[in-house]
């Protein structure tokens, strides 16, 4: 198959820009032949034994609505020439984000892209569609080209690539399918591999399970710009991570059956374990401290702290009824004994105030202290 040029017509778009391309497709951005500020990405295969994958992804894609997946728009696997058209989205790749802080992305950055990637595999996962090819080149940030890593939120975050997101055998050519759109030069067969879990790379079954540890190993790259290796962790080679880090790439990156169930606890350990450093540093230093653990929205938002409770007055009890009497009452409300030993009275009304008033209820006129 021969790949088409930049003007031609697929369906109602017309080709802009090749975005990538490799042994087996292309990516173009495309406009809308009328609305011209309409674009949109197409996808289209130049190896005919990779049109099935096309339409695999397709079909697999055009089931999953949600805000951190790109969304699938149109598809025609039996056109003259295939294609597949998708959300555009304006912004790079996970891996270009990690080139460039090559001793690791902000924290803050980390916890966002990790919400966004965990939030879109829960919807996958709930659909019985497993991804089965996590990886930075298929983790799009929108707008990370002009917006510092560190203010990204969740919804910037977008997975892509579901070619192999649908239940069948996993083959060495559909893995270089996956990775044939980065480069041409083998590092993409063997990046792809570095991702898989260990019962995928081996031929086995896969579950949800299998898409969470290659987020382990995408959570390391990120925070150290290097892939795990051996048994180390993230903080063995970065100094001064929060010790969340550890503990959630523990339990990614290892044995199937030690590993975190599904992408929703996963969500749910980011959560608990971790408060945005921006957010932090925005907080009272009560808020910070000793009262444990503060409790982040998905959406990054922390709610408001408890109100701080003031000085309790002690409370006391008629010694005639037993009724509950508060602080700075004369007569019991419920019996009407006399509950001090000298009722203190205005001098120039006779009324009765309490304890503590400095003016009179009944006339307004200031009261001495002590007066009686």
């Amino acid at each position: 198959m021969q790949g088409p040029r930049q003007g031609d017509r697929i369906s109602e778009y017309v080709l802009e820009e090749l975005l990538g391309a490799g042994s087996f497709g292309q990516v173009w951005r495309a406009h809308h032949h009328v609305w011209k500020t309409e674009r949109v990405a197409v996808k289209v295969p130049t190896d005919s034994r990779f049109v099935r994958n096309l339409q695999r992804e397709g079909i697999t894609v055009h089931g999953l609505k949600h805000p951190n997946i790109v969304r699938a728009i149109g598809l025609d696997p039996y056109g003259d020439t295939p294609y597949l058209v998708m959300e555009l989205v304006d912004g790079p790749s996970l891996d270009k984000l990690i080139e460039k802080s090559p001793s690791g992305l902000p924290v803050q950055c980390v916890r966002s892209v990790l919400c966004g990637i965990f939030r879109a595999l829960e919807h996958a996962h709930a659909s019985n569609v497993i991804h089965r090819d996590i990886k930075p080149a298929n983790v799009l940030i929108v707008g990370g080209h002009t917006k510092k890593p560190e203010t990204l939120t969740p919804d910037d975050v977008k997975v892509t690539d579901f070619g192999l997101g649908q239940v069948g055998e996993i083959t060495a050519s559909s893995i270089v399918q996956s990775g044939s759109l980065l480069a041409e030069d083998g590092k993409s067969i063997s990046g792809t591999l570095a991702y898989m879990a260990p019962e995928q790379r081996d031929g086995g079954e896969t579950d949800a399970r299998s898409d969470l540890y290659s987020v382990g190993v995408v959570l390391f790259e990120m925070v150290t710009g290097q892939r795990p290796t051996g048994g180390d962790l993230p903080s063995h080679v970065r100094e001064g991570l929060p010790s969340w880090i550890d503990n959630l790439y523990s339990k990614l990156y290892t044995r199937r059956e030690r590993r975190i169930a599904s992408a929703t606890e996963a969500l749910g350990m980011v959560d608990a374990m971790s408060v945005p450093p921006v957010i932090q540093a925005s907080l009272p230093p009560m808020a910070r401290g000793a009262g444990g653990p503060v409790r982040v929205e998905r959406d990054g938002r922390v709610p408001p702290p408890p109100p701080i409770p003031g000085p309790r007055k002690s409370k006391r009890s008629c010694p005639s009824c037993g009724g509950e009497a508060q602080p700075g009452d004369n007569f019991c409300i419920l019996c009407g004994v006399q509950l001090v030993a000298e009722v203190r009275t205005c001098g120039g009304c006779g009324a009765v105030p309490q304890a503590d008033d400095r003016f009179c209820v009944g006339c307004g006129a200031p009261l001495p202290t002590g007066a009686r």
